[in-house]
């Protein structure tokens, strides 16, 4: 998903260049997922710099370095902290005029863009997969699922504050806008 971040930046925001990456340096996955957004940034044409924030209180020095750095854009990847936090990293980003791009409750919190699972369909199959083992079923039996239904979310009113527009391609392409 990370990668698909990438991608949805370049097409709303060809000029953009040099990004940030607001990952959490003690979440076991962060390095998976900067390798995995190095080889797509290669082929869009972008230098990747990577900021760690292990909690809300390193968000602002993590911006603050950004700054230093005079990137064009943010994307931060998902954890429960990043999503707990999903506001304020919305409001730091804006703070800073980046164009900003995460996981779908981010841009529900004020953030740009976003590219990530439907929630409400993975707690369904979740819901599915409970009541089957309630009834009796043997965990071990049930197939193994993975997200199968992904989602674009565009935050109009946030291009608007940051005086943005998106490109009519990247808009026919939303699953949902938020106005």
């Amino acid at each position: 998903m990370a990668a698909k971040r990438l991608e949805l930046l370049k097409d709303a925001f060809p000029r953009t260049r040099q990004v940030a990456v607001l990952l959490n340096p003690d979440s076991s996955g962060h390095k998976l997922t900067f390798t995995a957004m190095q080889a797509t940034a290669k082929s869009l044409k972008l230098e990747l710099h990577q900021f760690g924030a292990r909690g809300p209180s390193e968000f602002e020095s993590a911006f603050a370095a950004m700054a230093k750095r005079r990137v064009d854009a943010v994307v931060t990847s998902q954890d429960s902290m990043r999503t707990d936090n999903a506001g304020a990293i919305a409001n730091l980003a804006a703070k800073m005029r980046l164009p900003s791009v995460g996981f779908p409750e981010f841009a529900e919190a004020g953030g740009l863009m976003a590219y990530g699972v439907n929630r409400v369909e993975f707690f369904r199959r979740a819901a599915y997969f409970v009541d089957r083992i309630l009834k009796g079923a043997r965990p071990g039996d049930l197939p193994v699922e993975q997200a199968t239904r992904f989602e674009t979310v565009l935050n109009l009113k946030s291009a608007k504050a940051l005086g943005l527009q998106f490109p009519q391609a990247v808009l026919a392409r939303a699953d949902r806008v938020i106005e």
